[in-house]
C-alpha cells in the first residue's frame, strides 16, 4: 500500500512592535536576563494587563495580507498550563473569538503556484526562555509576554520541499509589510509541524504528531525528511502510530517523542477576566488597511510582464525590496529596462556588496545612470569604459560625462583613425591576418584586441570589427 503526508504547520512569529503586549517592558532582543520584566509579565497578584493597540493593529494587517476573514471582534482566553518558562502558570492566548480567520498563501514552487489555506491567525504572548546547564536551570523572562502571532495553516502540505516554499513565502510577506523582522537567529520566528500518514487517495487523517524544537526552516524540512519515512515504515510494518509531541535534534537528525498529546480541554480554556473584548470601529480598520503593501509573489509577476524581465531579474528584485524600488525608480523613464536592470544588479549591487554599503550610500542619483547609460548608447563611451566610469561614479558621485571629459574617455569613432590603426595591426601581425583571410574566425578577435591597444582602449569596437573585416576580405 502506498502512503502519503498531510502537513500542516503552526508558525509563531514575534511582531515588530517596541513594548511587550500588555505591559511598557520593552520588546528587544538581547538583553541582560531578567532586565526587561515588571509585575505585569511576571504575573505577579493583583497586576491588569492593558493590551498593545500596535500589535492588533500588525495582526488585522497580516489578516489583510493574508486574504483572510476580519470577524470584527475579539476576545483574549487564558490557557492554563504549567512550564517553568511562563511565570503566571497560564497564557493570554485568542482561541474563541480569534482576530483573523481563513485566508491564504500562493507561492511558486516547481514552476507551478500552490496554495497553503489559513485557518487563524491569532494573537497571544511569548513565553520566556529556559536554560540548562551541569547542574541548574535558569529562565530568562525578557521574552515573556512579547506579541505572539500564531499563523496556523490548513493541513494542505503534502512534501518537506512544499513546507519549506511556504515558510519561506509567509516571511517574506511580513517582512514586506513590517509585520515582523523575521529574525531566526534571535527566535523570532518559530514553527511547529503537525503531521498525519494516511493511505495515499483516501480522504480521513490519521494521528496527528506534533513535532516541537525547529528554529530554521530549514529544520523543518530536515524533520519532514525524517519523520514522513519514519511513519510509513511503522505503518508498513502494521504498528499503530500514536498521536503525540515530539521533539527534533537537529544534530542527531531525529525526532523524538517528549510527551502525549494534549487535547483543547486539557488547557481549561476560560475568557480573561481582566481584558474587554475587542471591538474596534470601521474607520479604524480603514486606517490599519492603508499599511496593505504588494505582496512578494504579484511584485515579481507585474516585474515580468511590466519591464520583460526574465524570471532570475525578477527574482532578485523581489527578495531586495530596496533593489527593486530603485531599479523602478530608473526603469520608469528608460526606454530598455532589462539594460537598466544589468545595471543595477550586475554593477551596483556587487559594488554594494564589496563596499559594504547600502543604497542610501549611494553618491550619485538614478538620473546619473541613465546617462551614463545614454552615454554607450549614442557610441560616445565603450561599454568596457562605461564599467570604468561607473567605478568612478561610486567613489564620487560625479555625473559620468564629467568623468569621460576629465579621463579622456570619449571613444574613437573617425573612420580615417580606426583605418590607421587597423592597418599597423594588420602589419604587425602578418600570421593571424593570413589566419582569418584562410577561415579562421578567431583570428579575427586577436586583431580586434591588438586595434585597441594601440588606440588605449578608445576605438569603436564594432567599427574596427567591420573595418578589419573590410581590410583582410579575400
Amino acid at each position: 500500500m502506498e502512503y502519503e503526508p498531510i502537513i500542516g504547520l503552526e508558525t509563531h512569529v514575534q511582531l515588530k512592535t517596541k513594548s511587550k503586549m500588555w505591559c511598557a517592558c520593552a520588546n528587544q532582543y538581547g538583553a541582560e536576563p531578567n532586565t526587561h520584566v515588571c509585575p505585569v509579565c511576571l504575573g505577579m497578584p493583583g497586576v491588569l494587563p492593558v493590551a498593545n493597540e500596535k500589535a492588533m493593529r500588525l495582526t488585522i494587517l497580516t489578516g489583510y495580507l493574508l486574504n483572510s476573514e476580519l470577524p470584527g471582534h475579539a476576545r483574549f482566553d487564558r490557557k492554563n498550563y504549567f512550564y517553568p518558562d511562563v511565570a503566571k502558570n497560564y497564557q493570554i492566548t485568542q482561541l474563541a473569538l480569534p482576530s483573523t480567520l481563513g485566508g491564504h498563501v500562493d507561492f511558486e514552487l516547481n514552476d507551478k503556484i500552490e496554495r497553503v489555506h489559513i485557518t487563524r491567525a491569532h494573537l497571544e504572548e511569548d513565553v520566556g526562555k529556559s536554560f540548562h546547564y551541569d547542574r541548574q536551570s535558569g529562565v530568562d523572562f525578557n521574552r515573556g509576554g512579547i506579541p505572539l502571532l500564531e499563523i496556523v495553516s490548513e493541513p494542505d502540505i503534502t512534501s518537506a520541499p512544499m513546507a519549506h516554499a511556504y515558510l519561506n513565502a509567509l516571511k517574506d510577506i511580513l517582512t514586506y509589510a513590517g509585520i515582523s523582522d523575521c529574525d531566526m537567529e534571535k527566535g523570532m520566528v518559530r514553527c511547529d509541524v503537525n503531521i498525519s500518514i494516511r493511505p495515499k487517495g483516501s480522504s480521513g487523517l490519521g494521528a496527528k504528531v506534533e513535532i516541537k524544537n525547529m528554529n530554521s526552516f530549514s529544520g523543518v524540512r530536515r524533520a519532514l525528511q525524517y519523520e514522513i519515512p519514519r511513519q510509513i515504515e511503522a505503518l508498513t510494518k502494521g504498528e499503530r502510530i500514536p498521536q503525540e509531541t515530539r521533539r527534533w535534534d537537529d544534530v542527531a537528525g531525529i525526532t523524538e517523542s517528549m510527551r502525549s498529546k494534549e487535547d483543547a480541554h486539557d488547557y481549561r480554556y476560560f475568557p480573561d477576566p481582566d481584558l474587554m473584548p475587542f471591538h474596534p470601529s470601521e474607520a479604524w480598520f480603514e486606517d490599519v488597511r492603508k499599511g496593505v503593501v504588494e505582496l512578494p509573489l504579484a511584485r515579481k509577476h507585474r516585474f515580468i510582464e511590466q519591464y520583460q524581465l526574465p524570471d532570475g531579474d525578477a527574482e532578485i528584485f523581489m527578495n531586495d525590496v530596496a533593489l527593486g524600488d530603485y531599479f523602478e525608480q530608473v526603469a520608469g523613464k528608460a526606454k530598455e529596462p532589462k539594460t537598466i536592470a544589468n545595471w543595477v544588479i550586475n554593477n551596483m549591487q556587487a559594488k554594494l556588496v564589496e563596499s559594504e554599503s547600502t543604497l542610501q550610500d549611494l553618491k550619485f542619483g538614478p538620473a546619473s545612470l541613465l546617462d551614463l547609460i545614454e552615454l554607450v548608447k549614442s557610441g560616445k563611451i565603450s561599454n568596457k569604459m562605461a564599467q570604468t566610469v561607473f567605478n568612478e561614479m561610486f567613489e564620487s558621485g560625479k555625473a559620468p560625462s564629467v568623468i569621460v571629459e576629465e579621463k579622456g574617455l570619449v571613444q574613437v569613432s573617425d573612420t580615417s583613425a580606426i583605418e590607421q590603426f587597423c592597418d599597423q595591426a594588420i602589419e604587425a601581425n602578418p600570421g593571424p591576418a593570413n589566419d582569418y583571410r584562410n577561415g579562421k574566425q578567431a583570428a579575427l578577435n586577436f586583431l580586434k584586441g591588438q586595434v585597441m591597444k594601440l588606440s588605449r582602449g578608445k576605438a569603436n569596437p564594432s567599427l574596427v570589427g567591420e573595418t578589419l573585416q573590410q581590410k583582410l576580405r579575400v
